[in-house]
């Protein structure tokens, strides 16, 4: 049994560095993008200069003008338990890509996701070795499921979907969500949120930090 933590990757922002004709513009990124559209909107694109787009798109945030942030949008690689991607989806204006327990075989081993309030440490075992009550709890429980999940496979010769059934919320899963600048500004106000899932936020918040500090004008 292998456990671990959860983790995020940043796979991409866009739209990427080109124009409409697909000639690379070294210049032009999200926030240009932003810029140019928006401004169709009051037909101001003469006022487009190097460096402007931050400006205009803090005015679009001062007049609830977050429209025009749904066309730049952000990719990102989760690691994460099962439970928590099923709080993930839930959100309806993204795409979502994840490891699927019908067609993934896990008989060489079954990895878990360790929450946040256990002191179990990353690595492969097949004894705990906390001396916490709670997290031998939590551990012998994913242990039993992954004995019963792999002699299910391997005795009773059940397909993976059939026998994904004796796993917990904690087994591990990846899952990449695609989504609109506007909606990861919602998932944020959501998911860091102090009544959000321990679980969540733990994933949420650094998350959310990296990129106040990568493109701040949209997500400070």
């Amino acid at each position: 049994m292998i456990l671990v933590k959860p983790s995020y990757k940043i796979v991409d922002y866009f739209p990427s560095k080109f124009d409409y004709n697909w000639n690379c513009k070294s210049d032009y990124g999200s926030l240009e993008c932003i810029e140019e559209i928006g401004r169709t909107c009051y037909k101001s694109e003469d006022r487009i200069t190097p460096g402007s787009s931050k400006q205009f798109i803090q005015k679009l945030l001062e007049l609830k003008h977050e429209s025009v942030l749904e066309h730049s949008a952000m990719t990102v690689r989760f690691i994460c338990d099962r439970g928590v991607s099923h709080e993930l989806v839930r959100h309806r204006i993204a795409s979502f890509s994840q490891e699927s327990t019908r067609y993934c075989n896990y008989k060489s081993g079954v990895t878990f996701v360790i929450p946040p309030w256990t002191n179990m440490i990353e690595g492969e075992y097949r004894e705990s070795k906390s001396p916490s009550l709670g997290d031998n709890l939590w551990f012998n429980s994913c242990l039993d499921s992954e004995d019963r999940y792999i002699t299910l496979l391997t005795v009773s010769k059940w397909s993976p979907q059939q026998a994904r059934s004796v796993l917990p919320n904690s087994l591990k899963t990846e899952i990449v969500i695609t989504a609109n600048f506007r909606e990861w500004r919602h998932i944020f106000n959501l998911r860091c949120s102090e009544k959000a899932h321990p679980q969540m936020r733990e994933l949420m918040i650094p998350l959310r930090d990296n990129c106040r500090r990568l493109i701040p004008v949209i997500f400070d």
